[in-house]
């Protein structure tokens, strides 16, 4: 069994209020879970506007799949053009 991590750390510039941001996090989080079935949380940064800290986890057979997974996850995030990605670090848990 292999688990990776990986924290994403955003800004989201266009946010003029906790509310937009929200809505954009939502999507990336819903999103991600939808499409790649990963776990994934709003894990920093709740009560700053123009800022987010997400985290994403899966659980594989491999730890190939794990890295590609995860690929396809910093990918969709860095498609979303409402937002920057400042870091993308990956971890993997024992």
């Amino acid at each position: 069994m292999f688990v990776m991590a990986m924290e994403v750390d955003l800004r989201i510039e266009h946010a003029r209020s906790l509310k937009d941001k929200r809505q954009v996090v939502k999507g990336l989080l819903e999103g991600s879970r939808r499409r790649f079935g990963v776990s994934a949380a709003e894990v920093g940064g709740q009560d700053t506007w123009q800022r987010a800290m997400l985290g994403f986890a899966v659980v594989t057979s491999s730890a190939r799949q794990a890295d590609e997974v995860m690929d396809t996850v910093e990918d969709f995030v860095w498609s979303h053009p409402e937002v920057e990605v400042l870091s993308a670090d990956r971890s993997w848990l024992e």
